[in-house]
Parts: C-alpha cells; structure tokens; sequence
C-alpha cells in the first residue's frame, strides 16, 4: 500500500446486513479507506450471523451508528466522507406487506441522498435488484426495460429514480454506481441459497419441472470486488454514473446449483421430481396451517412460483468492458464452505 495515499472515510447504509458487512470489510482491506460508519437499526453484532460477527470482530476500524433511515438523518460525522454506499432495504420476499418496501425503500433513499447534500460527498453506491426486470425467460441486460411486478421491484426501481435525480442535480460533480444483483449468496446469507443447500442435503429438495430454469446469481466477494472495480474504472474514465446487473455469466440453471452443492459436500443425492401443480398445492396447505401457529416454513407458497420461474438476467457492461470474474458457482461455494463449514451440515 502507498503510504503517502490519503485515506478516506465511508459510510455503508443498512451496513448490518448480509452484503453491507462484507462492502465495508472489503472497502478497508482495498487500503483506501482507513474507517467505515455502519448506519443501521441494530447492531452487526446483534443481527448478523456467527461468521459474520467473526468477519468484523475486534475491528476498531468499524464504527456503528445507530439510525433509522426512514426519517431524516441527522447525524454528521467529523471525518469528511468521500463515498456512501445505500445497501438499506426491505428485501425479503415473502415477509412483508407491500407499503413496507416503499417505506424503507423510497424514504431511505430520499434521506440518504439528503444527507449527501448535507455533508457534501460526491460519491454514491446504490445496490438496487433484478426485481424491477420481472421474471422472464427472456434475456435481460442493463437496456431491457424495467417491468418490475412486485412491491419489491418497483420500490427499488424508483429509489433507482430518486437517486440518479440527486446526481443529475450537479452532474458535473456527482458520481452514481447502481448495481443490480441476482441472489447473492455466501456465509451467513440465510436466504435461497442457504435454504437450497440445506433441502439438497438433507433430501427434501424436489424439482418441479424447473430443472433449467435460470436463476441469476452472485457470491457476496464477487459482488464486493465488482463494485470496487467499477468505482476505479469511474476514476479511469472520468464516467459519472454506471448501471450494471451483476450475476454468474450465463446465471446458473437450478439442476447446476443442485449438482455443484453436491460435488462440494462431496454428497450424492437423487432429486426426485414432482408435478408443480402438486407441489403449490402442498405449499398452500402447509402456509393455510402454519401461518395461523406463527411457525416459519421454506414451503412459502410465492417461493414455490419462484421455482419455476426465469431470472435470465445477462451482466452486460461488466462482460463488454472487461471485468474478470474471481469466482465460477463452484469456487464460490466452495470459498463459502470452507469459510463457515457449519453452514454445510
């Protein structure tokens, strides 16, 4: 590292949360950023999994602040900050109603780029998703045209909106990367792709006729150095904002997720294959008697439509302008297993 840099400070919005802990690990181990504020409602030390509280244990370099960016954010800090990274959102589906994405959603993203103003950083990161794409069997780039068709996806794609107005307000200066990634999985994710290796494992994963459906994809790290690359291609190219999917090229088929968790587990497993129809209304069934107990199952009716449905999402710019992927679904998960093994069991 150049000892004569000057370091910068950051900030990392709903930094808690899965992807925020491992952006800001990954913004102080680029050895230009010597402190990164995590803004959220709880704690990484509260909310985030074993490993991830291992990943950021100890680092005095890692400041919480507690806040809620649904209202008016007034802290200030006393360093300058020179990049904000907006990773805050009501993402997961299903498990909230609709008006709660774009609260968190909308709101957070007119409090932050208020809070830009106010402290004057030029700098932007905004992680928004897929979702706005739709699901389609079609491929999808960064040219196709936004049919989102979820609370979710349409929340996203107006915060899209609100930030690129705040760039557009002093666009000579303000720089804006938007990102859109498929799933992103890794240690201590707990979401669809945690639930798929424990289903493949422990022999309740079926198909459903979905065996080559596309699902598009991404490893925590990978999704952590392609921002990174894109904010130095910025400073390269003097660009002023980027948009850019982020996934696996091509994004994995369902039947290739399954095989690779079994060649990592090094187990052999015979997936059987049952009727979708069969399968939703089984699904229906398990939710009409468990959601009234308050018990919490992986048989969601909305994840089963999700099964059989494409995310053929295509990484456009990162292909055209030469980003070199560190990770293939195998080493990715094998990268993973090897960080929380006990994730694998």
């Amino acid at each position: 590292m150049n000892t004569n840099k000057t370091l910068q400070t950051s900030i990392v919005f709903g930094g808690s949360g899965f992807i925020g802990v491992f952006f800001a690990k990954s913004l102080l181990n680029s050895g230009s950023f010597e402190k990164v504020y995590i803004f959220d409602l709880v704690s990484p030390c509260d909310k985030a999994s074993e490993f991830r509280k291992r990943l950021i244990a100890e680092d005095s370099r890692i400041v919480f602040i507690e806040g809620d960016v649904r209202k008016a954010i007034n802290w200030v800090p006393s360093e300058t900050i020179s990049l904000i990274a907006n990773f805050a959102a009501v993402h997961r589906e299903p498990g909230h109603k609709d008006f709660e994405y774009y609260e968190t959603n909308l709101l957070g993203a007119e409090n932050i780029c208020s809070w830009a103003e106010k402290v004057d950083c030029q700098r932007i990161i905004f992680t928004s998703s897929i979702s706005p794409y739709g699901p389609s069997e079609q491929e999808k780039t960064e040219a196709s045209l936004p049919v989102p068709t979820t609370a979710y996806g349409g929340s996203k794609l107006v915060a899209e909106k609100i930030h690129q107005t705040w760039q557009a307000r002093n666009s000579e200066i303000r720089q804006l990367i938007i990102t859109r990634p498929g799933v992103v999985f890794g240690p201590g994710e707990g979401g669809n792709v945690s639930r798929l290796i424990k289903a493949v494992l422990h022999r309740y994963f079926f198909y459903t006729g979905n065996k080559n459906t596309r699902k598009a994809g991404t490893y925590v790290k990978e999704l952590c150095n392609a921002i990174l690359w894109v904010l130095a291609r910025q400073d390269q190219t003097g660009e002023r904002v980027n948009l850019f999917n982020m996934s696996m090229n091509p994004g994995p088929s369902i039947q290739e997720y399954v095989d690779t968790v079994c060649k990592v587990a090094n187990v052999t497993r015979t997936v059987p294959s049952i009727p979708y129809p069969l399968l939703l209304a089984a699904a229906y069934t398990i939710d009409l008697v468990a959601r009234p107990l308050g018990v919490r199952h992986p048989f969601s009716p909305v994840r089963i439509r999700k099964l059989v449905r494409s995310n053929n999402i295509l990484p456009s710019f990162l292909v055209d302008n030469g980003y070199t992927y560190q990770y293939n679904l195998e080493s990715a998960l094998s990268d993973w297993k090897k960080d929380c093994p006990e994730e694998w069991t």
